[in-house]
């Protein structure tokens, strides 16, 4: 019932199951979008007339939600970025670049293994990555290896894989991570969407949260940073709306969060974020979860009844993510023949080379719900699955 409230399901055939990629819009968002630009679309932070006074409200709203929503301390907390990816790499540049060892886990994601490299660091050489064990889980007798023997380093760990769904406890993480006097920072990218987030029972020290897969626009995330180190993040980018006053002489800076947003920010599309956020909120994740769950468990169930299926994660350490394939056949045939037939999945190595080849494979083909997605929706990919596997064996 819940696509109804999402423009993209009344204008496409296709069966939407690509949810870890990015999710679709609800009405509301869109319309957010479409009311900035069209009834008082002015910079923020800026001007004082009145659409400019709108816009900067309208904008600055979003960050009391947000604040709200990850249960974070203050609105200086929660920086506004382009999405995960930038928020990884501010704080991997102007934070992290200053710890011997930087520690990450084994089913990263691109953006949380580049930036690292982009500070010349290889494995053992400034970067240590913890172990996975055979169920994709988190290893964490070799994590607490690697903090005593690197205690004050930078951990930088994915709360959910976007490759396999796997769940880290982050929690413990954390704990462990503290114990030791290093510093915590979490890819949230995956998150948000499927489960409620709080920031201070969680004890992060920095959680970057992505718009776009939680329903809200492209081209927007935030970066949670934890009230006491925000003095020891230095300047991102500096110009507009980051100043409190310049000569030639030098440059004074606002405080957080304005002073790390330089420039005209994504004001329609921040605007808008706060309108997926309400939404999730109206329908709230119990009920989510529980659409998800049930949703998750069939899927996981007509896949196993497939011949030669290969399944990378259990659904007891997993959510809302299946990794397969199907022995012998290129996860990239079976994605473009899907694709014929109207089924969004993903196949590849999402992002995720390192993982796919320690687990000696290409990649793999990704199914990705949310709470939109039926039953209905499994039913009409596992018959086009078998369809594409048929084909292809012939």
């Amino acid at each position: 019932m819940y696509k109804n409230d999402f423009p993209f399901f009344k204008n496409s055939s296709v069966t939407y199951l690509d949810n870890a990629a990015t999710t679709q819009k609800p009405q509301a968002v869109l319309n957010k979008i479409l009311e900035y630009y069209t009834n008082y679309c002015s910079n923020t932070h800026r001007s004082n007339h009145g659409d400019a006074n709108k816009a900067t409200k309208e904008f600055e709203e979003t960050r009391t939600i947000l604040k709200e929503f990850i249960n974070a301390k203050d609105e200086s907390e929660i920086i506004f970025t382009k999405g995960v990816t930038e928020s990884l790499n501010m704080v991997a540049s102007i934070f992290a670049k200053e710890f011997k060892t930087i520690i990450i886990s084994s089913i990263e994601h691109h953006s949380n293994i580049t930036p690292w490299h982009m500070q010349n660091r290889t494995l053992h050489q400034g970067l240590e990555v913890v172990n996975i064990k055979e169920n994709l889980e988190f290893d964490f007798e070799h994590f607490e290896e690697l903090l005593k023997a690197n205690p004050n380093s930078f951990v930088s760990i994915t709360h959910v894989s976007n490759a396999f769904g796997v769940k880290h406890n982050i929690k413990k993480i954390a704990k462990l991570t503290h114990k030791y006097n290093s510093y915590l920072m979490v890819d949230g990218a995956q998150s948000l969407a499927h489960f409620e987030i709080d920031v201070q029972d969680l004890d992060v020290d920095f959680y970057a949260i992505s718009s776009h897969k939680t329903y809200g626009p492209t081209g927007v995330g935030a970066l949670y940073v934890k009230q006491e180190l925000l003095e020891k993040l230095k300047t991102y980018q500096t110009g507009g709306a980051t100043i409190n006053d310049v000569n030639f002489q030098r440059s004074l800076m606002l405080s957080s969060p304005y002073k790390f947003e330089a420039g005209t920010q994504n004001i329609a599309d921040v605007i808008a974020f706060k309108e997926a956020l309400k939404y999730i909120k109206n329908i709230g994740y119990k009920t989510i979860h529980t659409i998800e769950e049930e949703i998750y468990s069939y899927l996981h169930n007509e896949l196993k009844k497939i011949e030669n299926i290969i399944l990378y994660n259990n659904v007891e350490n997993s959510i809302v993510s299946k990794s397969f394939n199907i022995k012998d056949i290129n996860s990239e045939d079976i994605g473009i023949l899907l694709d014929k037939m109207h089924i969004a999945v993903r196949a590849g190595h999402h992002c995720a080379q390192p993982i796919m080849k320690k687990l000696n494979i290409d990649g793999t083909i990704r199914v990705s719900i949310a709470f939109y997605n039926t039953k209905e929706d499994i039913d009409i990919f596992i018959k086009a699955l078998k369809k594409a596997i048929t084909m292809l064996k012939d």
